[in-house]
């Protein structure tokens, strides 16, 4: 969704930080975020829920804005250990500056076209941030078989598992010399 914040700067004006009643242009917007899923490098991430987002937008300096507000939606995951489709529910703040002629390129404001902001592109870093490092299932997830990829949540699939220990190796190896 595109989202118009030339209404803050009156005019085109943007030499004064305040409006005709000598406080700073305010504004609060009701948004949803269009994309269905989140692309994330090779990954895709179907979101099965979103909340209307309610932003604070206010303007701050001459050609800045200050945005406030909470996201809340729901990706579906795959779980860490076994693979098995997840739903973990991302909620968070949203308090960030954007200043629309920073020639400073530490500011990313490639969402940014004019006064006009793409809301899903602002988001976007947000959500990278706030992405779980580790996703389970559940707290006692057993993950997969090594040997042959069962889901070990659904049973036992009676694989040989034993690793043995690599620092008895030498040993091993003098135990099969004296048996041949």
């Amino acid at each position: 969704m595109k989202l118009d914040l030339s209404g803050l700067f009156p005019d085109g004006a943007r030499l004064q930080k305040t409006d005709k009643a000598g406080r700073g242009a305010e504004r609060r917007y009701t948004v949803m975020l269009d994309m269905d899923t989140f692309e994330l490098g090779q990954a895709s991430y179907p979101i099965e829920d979103k909340e209307p987002i309610e932003l604070h937008v206010s303007r701050s300096g001459r050609s800045s804005i200050h945005i406030e507000g909470r996201v809340s939606l729901t990706l579906v995951i795959p779980c860490d250990r076994c693979l098995d489709e997840t739903r973990q529910t991302l909620s968070f703040e949203l308090d960030r500056d954007v200043d629309f002629e920073a020639e400073d390129k530490e500011e990313d404001t490639s969402f940014a076209d004019g006064y006009t902001i793409d809301v899903d592109g602002f988001i976007f870093p947000e959500i990278v941030l706030n992405m779980p490092v580790k996703v389970l299932c559940g707290e006692e997830c057993k993950g997969i078989c090594r040997v042959c990829g069962k889901n070990l949540n659904r049973g036992s699939c009676g694989c040989d598992t034993f690793v043995p220990d690599p620092r008895m190796a030498a040993i091993n190896d003098i135990f099969s010399q004296f048996s041949k």
